[in-house]
Formats: structure tokens, C-alpha cells, sequence
């Protein structure tokens, strides 16, 4: 099974730049940078669920499982 973050799919139906979600969420650049990567290994729960509160989306928009 493989999970996958949809975050930069959803920035760009969006129109928002990960500087953009930096600042709006407080979260680095390089952990947006990293949620925004093919190659997502592990993430906090509670950064998904501030970038979800702040995107205006739920979890499931945000995750894919394969």
C-alpha cells in the first residue's frame, strides 16, 4: 500500500506557492518543500492537519492511498 501527499497538486489548483502556505501556516520552507516531494517518508499529523485547516480542505483531499 502506498500513501502519497497531493499537496503540490493542490497548491497549483489553488493558485498558492509553498512561500505562500510558509507563511500562511508558520511551517519552514523546507518542510513544505519536502510535503510537496515525490518522496514523503513521514510527516507529523499535526502538520497535516494545520495545512488542511489552513488549505480549507479535508484529509482525505490531501492524502492518497494506492
Amino acid at each position: 500500500m502506498a500513501i502519497r501527499v497531493r499537496l503540490r497538486q493542490i497548491l497549483e489548483q489553488k493558485g498558492i506557492s509553498q512561500r505562500e502556505l510558509g507563511r500562511i501556516t508558520g511551517l519552514r520552507a523546507s518542510t513544505i518543500n519536502h510535503l510537496c516531494s515525490d518522496n514523503v517518508d513521514r510527516v507529523y499529523l499535526e502538520t497535516l492537519e494545520l495545512v488542511c485547516k489552513k488549505l480549507d480542505i479535508r484529509i482525505e483531499e490531501l492524502i492518497e492511498i494506492d
